[in-house]
């Protein structure tokens, strides 16, 4: 609906219509306007209607209200109507122009800078049902409010709050966990690559150069062992110098007595002295063989 018959018909019901940066338009109550009779549509001239000049106005928060409930929309699409309408007559007014208040009559900007006013033909249009002000609440025109079209209101929600945080948390648990299980395969691709590069970098040994240099061997390996009477030597295996070294320390962490002799340092041999009878010998073959895997023999 366009605004200038709302602005006639304001002024129409309400005897005043107050337009921001230009004036006032006033009604004579006593003026008689009978639409309703005119059923021919017939043309009548505007009697009783002035203005006063008042360029200092700046609200007319009634006429928006107005507009608002006759053309359904908001208050702030209602006044940016109506600054629109105004703004386009003070351009008309400002180069010299007449500008038509259809319904009203015309205004005219003098050299003075002051407006005329020359009464127009009135016009009738049918009014919708103007809601009571009472009706609107002030969270009612909270919601109507300019800001309601660009911050629509958030609705609360009471569940989404310990979900969100748990979320958060579930998240913050599994990047930690992520990173600490690519830290610990970083850790040990390093470990692997340098330990690999520190093989390389050793020069070759013998097999007897290699049991000597580790650490708790040598006074383990004997060329020749001395069997002390009563005690029974029980061979548990002969093997080459890498084979005898592992099977030897691994031995050791069983808490095995074992030792090691050589005699060429190419084969080893890994034994054990135990006490003993000579009637007991076959129960501890026996025993050693199941413990040790292999078959075990005295020499």
């Amino acid at each position: 609906m366009k605004i200038a018959p709302l602005l006639a018909q304001y002024l129409y019901i309400h005897k005043r219509l107050d337009l921001p940066g230009l004036g006032i338009f006033l009604l004579d109550p006593s003026t008689p306007i009978e639409p309703e009779n005119n059923k021919q549509n017939k043309a009548t001239n505007l009697e009783g209607v002035s203005f006063e000049n008042k360029p200092s106005l700046k609200e007319a928060p009634e006429l928006v209200q107005f507009i608002a409930s006759q053309t359904g929309k908001i208050k702030a699409l209602a006044a940016a109507d109506l600054e629109s309408h105004l703004g386009l007559a003070q351009q008309f007014l400002n180069i010299g122009k007449p500008f038509l208040f259809e319904g009203i009559g015309s205004l005219v900007k003098g050299r003075s800078g002051e407006f005329s006013f020359s009464s127009g033909q009135a016009i009738y249009v049918s009014p919708k049902a103007q809601p009571a002000r009472d009706n609107f609440s002030s969270t009612e025109e909270s919601i109507h409010d300019y800001k309601s079209i660009f911050y629509p209101r958030k609705t609360k929600t009471q569940w989404k709050k310990p979900i969100a945080v748990f979320l958060l948390l579930a998240g913050l648990g599994l990047a930690i966990w992520g990173g600490y299980t690519v830290y610990k395969r970083t850790t040990a691709k390093k470990t692997e690559v340098a330990a690999d590069d520190n093989k390389k970098d050793e020069p070759a040994l013998t097999g007897a150069e290699t049991l000597s240099n580790k650490p708790g061997t040598t006074s383990t390996i004997q060329t020749a062992a001395v069997t002390p009477s009563g005690n029974f030597k029980f061979v548990l295996e002969t093997s080459t110098a890498q084979r005898a070294f592992t099977r030897f320390s691994r031995l050791k962490t069983f808490q095995w007595n074992v030792q090691m002799e050589t005699k060429d340092s190419l084969s080893y041999t890994l034994y054990m002295l135990l006490p003993g009878e000579a009637t007991d010998t076959t129960r501890l073959l026996d025993s050693l063989t199941r413990l040790n895997g292999k078959r075990v023999y005295i020499e």
